[in-house]
């Protein structure tokens, strides 16, 4: 039988709201009711035909007893016997019936396993979808605000945890009780005195789940916390093993170890201790309970009070009577689980979506410039970061945010692409206030290539087709010809069709870069935003970026997040940000005049070259 796949290995997280996000799993499951009942029913008659083959089975054992006690006593009397007066078709007939009612039993409970599971699977499959569906409708706000890791754990170890349950322990739980109920009310047709004497110890077992179970749950987090400690000391010192050597610290590296060792075994070992106290605890009380019933039996079947047979299954029934008991303990930790697992899964399908097309309160513009921003305010926080600022960005012109790191660069980046919406004033796009349009409309004017290149496991060839799914062949080659990045491409051993792994470690991150820049050459956009650093780059690939970075901008209006501004003295217009506020607008010429804020990032970057 299934125990509850977190049985009591682990710290069981609890659910804040049980009954609500049990009533609102169930209420998610109502296109599958009529399965889950049909897989409850199969379930119990599965428990009811297996807890009376015991009793059917102790009349085979009754009809031996009879007739090897009639033939001792026709022997003392003198009878001539050949043979024991024992009706074996009527045993043949017992045996078939048992045989039946086991055989039954165990395909009424692979139909209901079957049954269970495909629903299980369904249920996870949609709120897999309905999860997915939802993390497409959430701001970006959202990823910014929880880690991937979270994220991860949501959609993949709640969800497991919710499947398994529904698959096993729902029906589970019906069938302990049933099981129970079923051998108890056996037990009482057989004799009451027997199950009271049964029953004695059922207190007991229920003490030893509710005292040793919580026990065993503290010390299990407690071994996972260490368990963590421990893991990350040896992370932490094999990352960092030549750090570690060059300083001479090997002894203290040791010395820590050991120590976090010494806790984790500690706690490993009381953890243990207590979790395979449970097993021979409960086999203790049930092997009491047994040995009650088989001395008072005994002396029952002597005084003719009861039958062999009867005794035979209530020896059955006594040892059936604590199994239920702890599966529904350990099923209650799975099922706190589950429930916390439903409701970390509820919260983010509660999230607020993105709001489409909200009607800005502006007329279109007429003026020749691809990008405007009016009056422009926003603040992620109570404390605005941009305020009154205006821009005026025309057609194939280049503009530069430049400013230190933190200032608030990619802010700008965030209200261009309505990652986030404006608080105050407005943005126009071709003389369309961007809020008037729906985010895919205003998207599908831009490319970006950032800092941080994000490349998929799959060919290079589809890597750079990604930007414009309806692209020919020849329109990718093109891209990657105007990206500099065909003839590195075309020296791998697969060309185009080598695939890149998750983290795109089978190449350099320079020709990363390049081809996220030749994905953005066959998008084929109006407007560039460029991230134009290549700190982790050698000088060769990064003149070549530099080149293909010039070339995207050819004929295109761009946004560049400038890192060395020597890049940038051709820029139409150079916006200098700090501390999240617009502190200088100008050209390369104007802003050097100022011997402003610009003019001091400059110099001191032009300096720190010469050196």
């Amino acid at each position: 039988m299934h125990n509850g796949h977190h049985g009591s290995k682990g710290p069981i997280e609890k659910p804040r709201h049980f009954w609500p996000t049990t009533k609102r799993l169930f209420k998610y499951m109502k296109r599958w009711v009529p399965g889950v009942i049909m897989s409850i029913i199969l379930g119990g008659v599965s428990v009811i035909l297996s807890v009376n083959a015991p009793k059917v089975l102790g009349k085979a054992t009754t009809e031996i007893y009879v007739g090897v006690t009639k033939g001792f006593a026709e022997m003392k009397a003198g009878v001539h016997v050949t043979s024991l007066p024992i009706n074996f078709d009527k045993i043949l007939q017992i045996l078939i019936v048992v045989g039946l009612l086991y055989g039954i039993s165990a395909l009424f409970s692979m139909v209901q396993q079957v049954v269970m599971t495909r629903i299980s699977q369904k249920v996870v499959y949609q709120l897999r979808k309905d999860f997915k569906a939802k993390m497409q409708r959430v701001p970006v706000s959202y990823y910014d605000t929880h880690s991937n890791g979270d994220l991860m754990s949501r959609a993949i170890n709640d969800m497991d945890n919710i499947a398994g349950t529904l698959q096993q322990s729902l029906v589970q739980i019906v069938t302990s009780v049933l099981t129970f109920v079923g051998v108890l009310y056996f037990m009482l047709t057989i004799s009451w005195k027997l199950t009271l004497l049964a029953l004695i110890t059922v207190p007991l077992s229920l003490i030893i789940v509710g005292v040793i179970a919580p026990k065993s749950q503290k010390l299990f987090a407690k071994q996972q916390s260490s368990l963590g400690k421990l893991n990350n000391q040896v992370e932490e010192n094999y990352a960092g093993h030549t750090v570690v050597r060059t300083f001479n610290h090997e002894t203290d590296a040791i010395d820590s170890f050991n120590e976090q060792n010494e806790n984790y075994y500690k706690a490993a070992w009381k953890a243990q201790f207590f979790s395979m106290l449970m097993f021979p605890m409960m086999n203790f009380t049930k092997n009491i309970t047994y040995l009650l019933v088989a001395v008072v039996g005994t002396i029952d079947v002597a005084n003719g009070n009861i039958t062999l047979g009867n005794v035979q299954a209530m020896l059955q029934y006594t040892n059936q009577l604590s199994q239920p008991i702890t599966q529904v303990a350990n099923l209650s930790n799975t099922i706190q689980a589950t429930i916390a697992s439903a409701e970390r899964i509820f919260e983010v399908l509660d999230e607020p979506e993105m709001e489409d097309n909200i009607q800005a309160d502006a007329k279109p513009i007429d003026l020749n410039a691809k990008i405007i921003f009016d009056d422009v305010e926003f603040s992620y926080d109570e404390n605005p970061l941009i305020k009154d600022f205006n821009l005026l960005a025309p057609k194939n012109d280049m503009v530069a945010i430049v400013g230190p790191t933190g200032a608030g660069k990619t802010t700008i980046i965030n209200l261009l692409e309505r990652f986030y919406d404006i608080q105050g004033g407005n943005i126009y796009l071709d003389g369309q206030e961007t809020r008037n349009m729906t985010r895919e409309e205003v998207r599908s004017h831009f490319a970006m290539v950032l800092q941080e290149t994000w490349l998929f496991t799959g060919s290079i060839f589809d890597n750079i087709k990604y930007g414009n799914e309806s692209a020919t062949d020849e329109e990718v080659y093109e891209a990657a010809r105007s990206a500099h990045a065909d003839s590195f491409i075309r020296q791998l051993p697969d060309g185009y069709d080598t695939i890149l792994d998750e983290s795109a470690s089978n190449i350099s991150q320079g020709q990363r870069q390049l081809i996220t820049i030749a994905r953005a050459f066959v998008a084929d956009p109006e407007i560039l935003i460029l991230d134009e650093a290549t700190s982790s780059v050698d000088t060769r690939t990064e003149s070549l970026i530099q080149k293909a970075m010039n070339n995207l901008q050819q004929n295109r209006t761009s946004f560049v997040v400038a890192h060395r501004l020597s890049t940038i003295r051709n820029a139409e217009n150079i916006i200098v940000v700090n501390h999240g506020s617009i502190v200088e607008t100008g050209d390369h010429d104007d802003l050097m005049k100022r011997n402003g804020f610009y003019a001091d990032l400059y110099n001191s970057q032009f300096l720190g070259n010469q050196i």
